[in-house]
């Protein structure tokens, strides 16, 4: 996957993610909008949505962290 697509769906986890959200629900808001990016492309984008805008909204950082851990430590799809 391209930066400019995980910048993308980056963009996109930033502005969907709400605190009570689950991972599911995530993935589900994140498809509708990039109905071909993979679940390992969504985390590691979760990863690059951190990085970046850790620093301008902490707590969504905070539940994109927990995702990005989440949806990497399990088994892949």
């Amino acid at each position: 996957m391209e930066a400019s697509e995980l910048q993308a769906i980056g963009d996109t986890l930033m502005r969907v993610v709400t605190p009570d959200m689950k991972p599911k629900d995530l993935l589900k808001a994140v498809r509708k909008l990039h109905p071909d990016a993979k679940k390992k492309d969504i985390a590691r984008a979760a990863f690059h949505a951190i990085i970046a805008n850790a620093d301008q909204d902490l707590g969504k950082s905070g539940n994109l962290q927990a995702f990005a851990l989440a949806e990497r430590t399990q088994r892949s799809e």
